[in-house]
């Protein structure tokens, strides 16, 4: 039985991450097309990728990973004072302390502890593309939970209210700022805002795998659309948010909504949280080491009331510390719901990136502690 093929490049020590990288794409039986990049102590170490039509350079959508590049944006407004992050939300957009939301701060809001995950009723699709247009649904709309008392994931939300805040505060998007201030300077191929001249190289997501009684048994244990998971992840439509159709809507691609309508690839992930924490392309860090540890304490730990066990969030990021035991305590980033995977252990000089075209059943994704083991492992070895 021949394997399946594997492309790129590693540098010298990291030869087991691509044995283990081969191995994860031979259990996948060399169909689900992935990326997989790091940097280390500075250098891109790790660049490969495997999968029909995929390449180096295949843009695919990252989903919630999105959210760790509109947090970098927000961490360097707050190194400039431009953004307070304990000011009320309302503070800067008055509208949005309707229904007893006006003590929301912006820290509540990147900890998901504002209680403020959706809207009765639903979101349509369109409205989700349009960060302006979820604003102006989320204003009016009642917190699910009392705020700073418990906390949930906002999957598709929960950064249209901080791209507000920035808007008001800057008079920028979130994603202007993000094209001005981080992408072009750091040449990063990860774009909140997919130019049309760049449509060519983007392939679509795919549905995951599966048997139709594994279907079946999956879907009847998802929960109802009006309970918190239900509205958490969008369910609560009509139709149903379709998240394979929103991630390949040219409207969602082109506008680049903050919480989940990035498109990139495995380099530019890695090289979002290079640029961050060391700096890369030549260019300085983003921010500073204060801020990072700023960003990277945890803030919402134990039972998340959308996800359930599978919580623990710094300020804005996940708190990959917690979820990888073998990276250091402020280790940060965030992933993505189609298996995208990105973050940056500032103790041991890694940045990982990791993208895939097709969801993986369930929502699970246990290749993603293989590889960033693999990772740190090569670049922590003597």
């Amino acid at each position: 039985m021949s394997h399946p093929e594997v492309y790129g490049y590693v540098a010298e020590g990291f030869a087991q991450v691509r044995e283990e990288y081969a191995a994860v794409v031979a259990e996948q039986g060399g169909q689900v097309g992935s990326q997989l990049a790091a940097y280390a102590g500075g250098r891109l170490a790790v660049d490969l990728w495997a999968g029909p039509q995929v390449s180096g350079d295949t843009l695919t959508g990252v989903y919630s990973s999105t959210k760790g590049a509109a947090t970098v944006v927000v961490a360097l407004l707050a190194q400039e004072g431009i953004v307070e992050v304990d000011r009320p939300v309302a503070g800067y957009w008055p509208e949005f302390a309707a229904a007893g939301k006006d003590a929301i701060t912006v820290r509540d809001v990147l900890t998901h502890r504002s209680g403020v995950i959706g809207v009765d009723g639903g979101l349509t699709a369109a409205e989700l593309a349009d960060d302006a247009m979820t604003a102006r649904r989320l204003a009016g709309q009642r917190p699910y939970w009392k705020p700073g008392s418990a906390y949930g994931y906002g999957g598709f939300v929960t950064f249209a209210v901080i791209a507000e805040v920035v808007r008001r505060a800057t008079g920028q998007s979130l994603q202007q700022m993000y094209e001005e201030r981080v992408r072009v300077p750091y040449a990063l191929d990860l774009y909140l805002g997919l130019p049309e001249a760049q449509e060519e190289r983007f392939l679509p997501i795919q549905w995951w795998s599966a048997t139709p009684e594994q279907e079946a048994a999956f879907w009847a244990n998802v929960p109802g659309p009006h309970s918190i998971t239900g509205i958490g992840y969008g369910l609560n439509s009509t139709p149903p948010l379709d998240q394979v159709a929103f991630a390949n809507t040219r409207a969602v691609r082109g506008n680049g909504p903050s919480s989940a309508g990035g498109v990139g690839s495995a380099r530019g992930l890695a090289g979002l949280y290079a640029a961050a924490v060391w700096g890369c392309n030549g260019r300085p860090s983003l921010l500073t080491p204060d801020t990072i540890g700023k960003f990277a304490m945890l803030h919402s730990t134990g039972g998340d009331l959308v996800r359930g066990k599978q919580g623990n969030y710094a300020l804005g990021f996940q708190a990959k510390g917690l979820r990888y035991p073998f990276l250091s305590a402020n280790a940060f980033g965030h992933d993505g719901s189609a298996g995208s995977e990105s973050f940056a252990d500032p103790h041991s000089g890694i940045a990982f990136g990791y993208t895939r075209r097709q969801f993986g059943f369930g929502w699970s994704y246990p290749e993603h502690d293989r590889l960033a083991a693999a990772v740190h492992h090569a670049a922590t070895s003597d």
